[in-house]
């Protein structure tokens, strides 16, 4: 019996306790090997391996039932480990949203009454969000013969939330989830398709228009960084020339009715809610964030309603 433990020796070796030992002894995971005279419980050397196994195992998040499964070669150890590697990811998964969503409340000082809302939108699988997005445009467009390059670009243009998101990227799609479920906003997305359709309808067949904005963009930024007033005589040499630039663009003439035409289709486009939609949107799918554009709207607005007519030259 010299080569033999006794529960005290296990205890020591392992690091487990007593009770314990005695638990998995009971439950015949690490039966005795044999009894002293007084009928005290012995365990050798493969015992003691078998308690280590048995101990590393629980450690490690499996259940008692499965590790006799293990010690009683019904089961592999890989197998076993695969599938509990495979839950344990699952459980990560779990607690990284957890962990994201908590830590966005915190951020957000959100009211109790919106953590549930916030809670269940931040859980959304990758279809449910799509569908989410989907159907917003899909009720916005809809019956309406609007601008195809733009109503493709939005259909393409989805959020892709990762498996581990930044709580910024959480936040992004909260506040988009939210923003397409709000009135204001689906009224304003709805207007502009309206005005897309009637465009059409009136003979503008053509697309984006990227080059064109690209230009008129750089010529706003020039004059706000030059500090011209849109409403100053300086502006309007300016806002003439942006003009001719719709006018080439759309093969219209440069008149009154056409600039006030202008002023609805620029500030239309340019509406600020369609903005943060994208802004929230390359967010989401962390992507540099377009800078605003509303310093640019708000200008050649004001230019445009301070200038109604072209410059009359003599």
């Amino acid at each position: 019996m010299d080569d033999l433990y006794s529960i005290g020796d296990l205890a020591h070796h392992t690091g487990l306790s007593v009770r314990t030992i005695r638990f998995y002894s009971d439950a015949g995971v690490t039966p005795p090997t044999a009894r002293s005279p007084a009928g005290h419980r012995r365990y050798d050397a493969t015992a003691l391996g078998r308690l280590d196994l048995v101990r590393t195992l629980r450690d490690l998040g499996l259940d008692l039932a499965t590790i006799q499964r293990v010690l009683q070669r019904h089961v592999s150890l890989a197998d076993v480990a695969a599938a509990h590697a495979d839950a344990l990811a699952v459980q990560i998964q779990t607690l990284r949203v957890q962990h994201a969503v908590l830590t966005l409340i915190a951020a957000r000082g959100t009211e109790p009454s919106e953590a549930p809302l916030m809670n269940r939108l931040a859980r959304l699988s990758a279809a449910e969000r799509e569908r989410l997005v989907t159907t917003f445009i899909d009720e916005t467009f809809a019956d309406l013969d609007a601008n195809p390059e733009f109503v493709a670009m939005m259909r393409a243009a989805l959020p892709e939330l990762p498996t581990d998101p930044s709580p910024s990227q959480l936040d992004g799609w909260v506040a988009l989830a939210e923003l397409i479920q709000n009135p204001q906003f689906r009224a304003s997305a709805r207007r502009a398709a309206e005005h897309q359709a009637a465009e059409r309808a009136a003979g503008d067949q053509t697309g984006l228009h990227g080059a064109l904005t690209d230009d008129v963009r750089a010529r706003v930024e020039d004059a706000i960084a030059a500090g011209t007033d849109p409403r100053s005589p300086e502006a309007q040499p300016v806002i003439d020339g942006i003009v001719a630039r719709y006018v080439a663009e759309f093969g219209t003439s440069d008149t009154a009715a056409y600039r006030a035409a202008l002023v609805t289709r620029i500030e239309i486009g340019g509406d600020p809610h369609a903005e943060r939609y994208f802004q929230l949107l390359a967010r989401v799918n962390g992507v540099p964030e377009m800078p605003s554009l509303q310093p640019v709207v708000g200008w050649l607005s004001a230019a445009l309603r301070a200038h109604p007519e072209a410059e009359t030259r003599g």
